[in-house]
């Protein structure tokens, strides 16, 4: 989409007031500058490169990413060329004459976008005099030992630097907008506003540093935002450097946005700004993308998942893998940030309630959390080893009956199916059986962990028992390593082992976006999440009924821990009440959710991020219209209009039920009816006083 329709159809009056000769829209060029750029570190790397490809169509030519250059990364990940933009040509001369290597190329990823490479080894000779430019401009001190704010002086001064010499050669036009993620790249735009460059800054946090700190000590954040003396914790923590530059950065940025409704919330408290605009993440869809196959990839990958279960648990495998579930968390090792202390009590509980009601339902729960680990333990290969011998074994064995059956009936005769197996025969399968017996328990962690004594997750299944007993109807394994597809255990990516999964658990106190959660949606899979992350939030906002999607959130905001664990166990129990067509019909719906999460809707809010820069930087050259806010109301799905698929949200009318009434709800719900529905929910506004088009009401229907 050429630039120029871009800006009009997003209400932003592109062009100078009375002089759109002297500049054209197509001149505006968009800077994202990130320390993530080709350097994967955290979740920020997925946000601008799953975004790159919406973002690059917008901008075309006009759009780059600047980041830091690492020889690994850029060997893989980029390809060089020289820049198109002769502006941009000189300014890169200008700073290699005084010695900076700065590279160019396009990133290979979806959109090939420009990218712009510092080398920061090449400029930390100028690291003294940087800091003090920028203590001149900030009061912030720098102290020698934290490397990684040093790192982000010289990155920041660099960009500074760069920005300048092309501001330059404009003649003070409005050309150029510059979005800074976290604080890391926020140097260079307090460098870039204290030396007023004509430049339209965008600040975006991602998570505040303060608050990362405050939850991983386990303490009551949200309950007491307002309380916290926020210069003496950065000061004890010894992050008061980082904190300042976090602040200062978000103040001198024209326009200042976070992820999410409970991140905006925290940077009130903790930076004392409220952010003017909220830019959710979203995903590119198309990489998660099926093409309605994503209910045969599950079946598929649950097979392979069922194969690696059949080694971990020979010797013990005395329950039905079709009635099987597994449940998984998965995410950067702090266990209370991600919940997974909260998860693993309401496992314990869950137990009980199966055990109590005798139900013929296991759940089998990964951890897939990396820790330090020396190689995978002896029992957990053993297993897979035992797996494939027994197999091997029962294929020799049908072969040989095979032969023996084909050869009688090719002569017409009913074989005598006691003497088709011979002494042999038995003998080899004895031999296999008692291969099988094994006198301890399955373990619970694939991996030699180098500390186990002192792990949290270990230590707390100790203290609720969840060893992988016979009795246990809730099994757990912990896999303290990231999923390969070369993995001699679980060979699977970890795309796969998702799809091949029933319920993703991601009952985080810390969460300011929530990507696992999200990626579960889009590949049709039911998650827990909580109000507490920027997802589970988002999705509160824009579904009517998020049980219905296949998306429980849990209140851990508005609850007590032990409420909060006892909800958290109800859904978890709710779930395995389910029956196979109940969970088909929720992934039905959960994959329809994708819609909502594709950067081709979330990307709006970046948008008139951008053009609210602009006519704040520039308001003689550019203005906003009233409508420019992007809406969110025609972004709302209801209700699906048959019953929601849980038994514990749609509660019989009698308690002796018939399968008639089964049939019943069966007959209301229509696939192609409620998906047509929600592709029209997401393009037209939904007003919530009314019901959707196409069924009325039936009684019992809206029932909770």
């Amino acid at each position: 989409m050429p630039l120029a329709r871009s800006l009009s159809v997003t209400s932003l009056n592109g062009l100078p007031q009375g002089e759109d000769e002297d500049l054209p829209v197509e001149d505006l060029l968009l800077f994202e500058i990130s320390w993530e750029v080709t350097n994967k570190v955290g979740g920020i790397y997925t946000v601008i490169q799953t975004k790159a490809k919406t973002t690059a169509d917008e901008w075309g030519e006009n759009y780059f990413l600047i980041g830091p250059y690492f020889d690994q990364n850029v060997k893989t990940q980029v390809e060089f060329s020289e820049p198109p933009n002769p502006a941009v040509k000189k300014a890169m001369d200008t700073m290699k004459s005084q010695g900076c290597q700065v590279f160019f190329g396009r990133w290979l990823i979806e959109g090939s976008p420009y990218v712009l490479l510092f080398d920061i080894g090449s400029a930390a000779w100028n690291l003294d005099r940087w800091k003090g430019e920028f203590w001149e401009v900030s009061n912030i001190g720098i102290p020698f030992h934290d490397r990684e704010a040093n790192d982000a002086v010289i990155f920041g001064s660099l960009t500074a630097w760069f920005l300048k010499e092309l501001s330059c050669q404009f003649d003070d036009k409005p050309n150029i907008i510059a979005h800074f993620h976290e604080w890391q790249a926020g140097v260079g735009l307090i460098l870039s506003r204290s030396q007023k460059l004509p430049v339209a800054t965008i600040f975006t946090t991602h998570a505040t540093l303060l608050g990362r700190y405050l939850c991983a000590a386990s303490i009551d954040f949200y309950n007491n935002l307002d309380q916290f003396d926020i210069d003496k914790e950065a000061g004890e923590r010894q992050i008061y450097h980082r904190y300042c530059m976090e602040r200062a950065s978000v103040h001198c940025a024209h326009v200042f946005t976070t992820v999410s409704q409970i991140t905006a919330t925290e940077a009130e408290h903790m930076l004392k700004k409220s952010p003017d605009v909220v830019t959710p993440n979203g995903l590119n869809i198309k990489k998660f993308s099926a093409m309605h196959e994503f209910q045969n990839l599950h079946s598929m990958y649950k097979a392979r998942i069922q194969e690696f279960i059949r080694g971990h648990f020979y010797g013990h495998l005395d329950f039905d893998l079709d009635k099987t579930l597994f449940f998984f968390i998965a995410g950067r090792y702090e266990f209370s940030n991600k919940g997974a202390d909260m998860f693993l009590e309401a496992l314990s509980r869950l137990n009980f309630l199966l055990r109590v009601h005798k139900t013929d339902v296991t759940v089998i729960v990964f951890f897939i959390m990396p820790a330090k680990t020396n190689n995978f333990n002896v029992e957990t290969l053993k297993g897979q080893a035992v797996r494939k011998q027994l197999w091997d074994t029962a294929q020799s064995v049908k072969e040989k009956f095979g032969r023996k059956l084909y050869n009688a009936l090719l002569k017409g005769e009913i074989p005598d199916l006691n003497k088709i197996l011979d002494r042999d025969d038995i003998s080899i399968m004895k031999r296999a059986i008692y291969s099988t017996q094994r006198h301890s328990l399955p373990p619970v962690t694939t991996h030699n962990m180098i500390d186990d004594s002192n792990d949290p997750i270990l230590n707390t299944i100790r203290r609720i028992g969840l060893f992988n007993n016979r009795t246990d109807r809730v099994k757990v394994i912990l896999h303290p390593e990231f999923l390969s597809s070369t993995s001699p255990l679980l060979p699977l990516d970890y795309e796969e082992f998702v799809r091949g999964c029933h319920l993703g658990v991601f009952p985080s106190y810390y969460e300011p976006w929530g990507y696992t959660p999200a990626e579960c949606t889009v590949m049709g899979i039911p998650s827990v999440t909580t109000n507490l992350s920027g997802f589970g939030c988002f999705v509160q906002e824009h579904v009517a009924d998020p049980e219905a999607y296949g998306i429980y959130i849990v209140d851990r905001r508005f609850r007590s821990p032990d409420e909060s664990c006892n909800q958290l166990t109800q859904f978890l129990y709710g779930f395995c009440q389910q029956n196979r067509r109940q969970r088909i019909i929720q992934r039905n719906r959960t994959e329809r959710l994708s819609d909502l999460l594709d950067w081709k809707y979330l990307g709006r809010y970046y948008m008139h991020a951008r053009h609210l820069a602009l006519s704040r930087t520039f308001p003689d050259k550019f203005e906003m219209e009233p409508s420019a806010p992007p809406k969110t109301e025609g972004f709302r799905f209801p209700r699906p209009s048959s019953v929601p698929p849980s038994p514990s949200a749609s509660q019989h009318s009698s308690p002796h039920h018939s399968e008639a009434e089964d049939e019943d709800e069966d007959e209301r719900y229509d696939e192609d009816e409620e998906a047509e529905r929600d592709r029209q929910n997401i393009k037209s506004p939904f007003s919530l006083g009314a019901l959707p088009q196409g069924k009325k009401k039936q009684h019992g229907e809206y029932r909770n």
